[in-house]
């Protein structure tokens, strides 16, 4: 379809090729490890791994050392030195020399206390499970309280864990705690030294992602134009690549500083605004060559098109520039079409979508130009960065049903003692189904009860609704089966007589266990679970480990069925509660959207974020999405074929949404009289979306309001702006009544589909 002779030359002078663009790493052609950086924006997950694969390697290390310095078992020095790495990698995420030491430096401390008092004990079993009952509850508790606290309560439970496990004597706890010390410290070393926070890095690594998502969007348009392509599959890989691009371009957005709080606001608020109209442009290009797909185009049109999206895909960045001829190629080709008054209609829509696209591909270059350029110059030191969380992220993934879950809670209106609700609700779950799994997995097996209670941490941690808990019972229940097949193949690879190489399975384990975790839980539960069966191997013969692992699968799997079924019947937080709350979420997000479209109209000096307001939006619709999709498909409840709609109404209001920051973001000079017609219309719209809010709010099964249609205000106020001259900003302001109008019409059949009369 193309060649290399009909592509323009892109080649640039060293006047065009500043020195001040972003760096060849972010810009430049294609590399083999794109992908890399495609899935794992910022390179997150892949430093958890490396946290992790740093943190054991030191912790075993010392932890061995110090066992043959004073003298204790080995096995004692690795357990306690290998819990303080373990929970250093996991549990402590700070970003700074000072809270990073504090976190690790503490964590010996309720360690060691816990290893002392179970080793008083002496194996009386009643009141070592209460103490366990009693730190699980008290963990979740903890957790209220910020990282120290939650860090405080899970080695608690853990150094109660290791001191049933190890069988720590008293006499040893005070060696032990020198090994816990030390191996801190050793682990606060080498976290400094190898895994040093460097915002700055991490901010080119998430524009190279973007880089890559774009071409991506590109590639799969220009697949799209091939007159041979299967139009099925083409849309379908345009769908992906749009889905893909939208998670990437609001997860970067979620690393970048707001403006209130960057060290150089005004860089920070322009990286928001150039990131926002560069993902614009690419939703609209691949959205037209989607549209473009269904009609006959005009091969001449064709190959323009084809010209400048190979462009697009190819070109390095650092010469965007190159983009703006052939997008006027484009909009040249598709004008002749037009022009033609004999052109068949298919021809002239296919000419109005080629014309969008060329204007695209120029608001493209210059907003990919101006992105790299400025995170390139935004900051001089490998600290001083607008680089901190603007939309809210969760592990370096957007929050799911969490945000809505602790809406709910913290809207609570009972009275009396049900105001503690909130404050104890996940410790009573933990501490009725610890206290229910005890007895049970303690008859399984005495010495393993714990493993019980591991089943209800994990359940109870990051999970809001039933269906996540199910979800994670899945993964956990998969995952530790395909660990037990890999860990014994590698046990009996390697043997049992190979300390170093069994060391080196265990923290292989862990480490690729923690760069898989944020992908799916089960790639963490495969990853410990080999490092597992090579510990249990120093203990357990070949004759029982199928049993043992057996047994830890089943005591696994009731910790988790009874935490869900405490969760569900104690205190229960409804799915549909949920579900009402993160629409709710979506609804206020959206009328931000809208007041501040009447605020920038009516003010033109005042400090509205638009761009910002609407990537809000794109948070607010994920939550919903993430809590409508469920488990397991129920007959009855909020996930059906009404649910589905209700979702995508609201993805289509959320495309209207973005469309209108961009278009509404101009000064508006209009007659006193029409600047109250277009007030009207924004602040009609703003009082239906609170109605909605309201019935979501009372839950009332006949609301009291109604949505208010605003397109004739709308419609009135065209024809009335339709005689002034035509220029820049009439036509934005056209575009932007466009868009308020699609906005009320979506909106209104999603409310009529909620229940709101209209």
């Amino acid at each position: 379809m193309t060649t290399p002779g009909t592509l323009p030359d892109t080649s640039t002078t060293p006047a065009t090729a500043a020195a001040d663009l972003a760096p060849h790493r972010v810009a430049g052609p294609r590399r083999r490890w794109d992908w890399v950086l495609a899935a794992d924006p910022g390179l997150g997950q892949l430093q958890a791994g490396w946290r992790s694969l740093v943190a054991m390697v030191t912790s075993l290390a010392v932890g061995y050392g110090m066992s043959r310095a004073l003298a204790i078992p080995p096995m004692i020095g690795l357990m306690v030195a290998g819990m303080m790495g373990l929970m250093s990698a996991f549990a402590v995420a700070e970003n700074t020399w000072d809270r990073l030491a504090r976190a690790i430096l503490w964590m010996p401390f309720p360690y060691t206390a816990v290893l002392w008092l179970c080793a008083t004990l002496n194996g009386q079993r009643v009141p070592q499970m209460v103490l366990m009952v009693t730190a699980l509850a008290l963990t979740f508790f903890l957790a209220r309280f910020g990282p120290m606290a939650l860090i405080t309560g899970m080695m608690l439970f853990n150094g109660l864990m290791v001191g049933m496990l190890a069988g720590i004597p008293a006499s040893l706890v005070g060696k032990a705690f020198a090994v816990a010390l030390v191996s801190a410290a050793a682990v606060l070393v080498t976290r400094l030294l190898f895994c040093y926070p460097m915002p700055r890095e991490d901010l080119l690594r998430t524009q190279r992602a973007f880089v890559v998502e774009a071409r991506r969007v590109a590639d799969a348009a220009v697949d799209a134009l091939d007159a041979d392509a299967d139009r099925a599959r083409a849309v379908r890989r345009m769908n992906r690549a749009l889905r893909r691009l939208n998670i990437t371009t609001v997860t970067i957005d979620g690393r970048l500083a707001q403006p209130e709080v960057a060290a150089d606001p005004a860089a920070a608020e322009l990286l928001h605004r150039h990131l926002f109209d560069a993902e614009l442009a690419l939703r609209g290009i691949g959205q037209a060559a989607t549209e473009l797909t269904r009609l006959p185009v005009p091969e001449p049109l064709r190959e323009a098109l084809a010209v400048g999206l190979v462009l697009a895909r190819d070109t390095p960045l650092g010469q965007a520039e190159g983009l703006r001829p052939a997008a006027a190629h484009i909009q040249e080709r598709a004008e002749t079409i037009l022009r033609d008054p004999a052109s068949p209609a298919d021809h002239v829509e296919a000419a109005v979508l080629a014309r969008r696209v060329g204007h695209l591909l120029d608001s493209l270059a210059a907003s990919l130009g101006n992105w790299l350029t400025l995170g390139h110059t935004a900051a001089t030191g490998p600290a001083d960065v607008p680089f901190q969380q603007s939309v809210a992220l969760e592990n370096n993934r957007l929050p799911g049903s969490a945000g809505p879950a602790r809406r709910v809670l913290a809207a609570g209106s009972e009275t009396g003692w049900r105001r503690v609700i909130p404050f104890v609700r996940v410790p009573v779950h933990a501490a009725v189904a610890a206290a229910i799994v005890c007895p049970i997995t303690d008859a399984i097996d005495p010495h393993r009860f714990y493993w019980g209670l591991v089943g209800v941490m994990i359940t109870l941690f990051g999970t809001n609704t039933t269906h996540e808990r199910l979800r994670k019972f899945g993964h956990r229940m998969v995952g530790t089966v395909v660990g037990a097949v890999l860990g014994i193949a590698l046990l009996h690879l390697i043997g049992r007589d190979h300390v170093y190489a069994t060391l080196a399975v265990i923290v292989a384990g862990l480490t690729l266990g923690a760069w898989g975790m944020q992908r799916a839980y089960a790639c963490w539960v495969v990853g410990l679970v080999v490092a597992l069966v090579q510990l249990y191997a120093l203990s357990t013969p070949d004759s029982g480990m199928n049993h043992l692992l057996g047994e830890r699968l089943l005591d696994n799997g009731l910790g988790v069925l009874v935490a869900t079924a405490c969760a569900a019947l104690i205190f229960p937080l409804s799915r549909r509660t949920v579900v009402k709350e993160a629409e709710r979420g979506y609804v206020d997000a959206l009328a931000q959207v809208v007041m501040q479209v009447e605020q920038r109209w009516s003010e033109p000096d005042a400090p509205v974020r638009l761009r910002g307001a609407a990537r809000a939006v794109d948070a607010a619709l994920s939550q919903v999405q993430s809590v409508v999709r469920p488990l397991v498909r129920m007959p009855v409840g909020v996930r059906g074929p009404a649910a589905e709609h209700r979702v995508a109404l609201l993805t289509t209001a959320t495309g209207h949404a973005r469309a209108l920051a961009v278009a509404a973001d101009i000064d508006v000079d209009l007659a006193p009289r029409l600047a109250e017609r277009a007030r009207l219309v924004t602040a009609g719209l703003t009082a239906s979306l609170k109605e909605l809010d309201q019935f979501f709010a009372s839950g009332e099964a006949e609301p009291a309001g109604a949505w208010r249609r605003v397109s004739p205000l709308i419609r009135e106020l065209e024809a009335e702006l339709a005689p002034a001259p035509s220029g820049p900003r009439a036509r934005r302001l056209a575009t932007a009544l466009r868009e308020l109008d699609a906005l009320d019409e979506t909106l209104a059949a999603y409310a009529a589909q909620a229940g709101l009369p209209v």
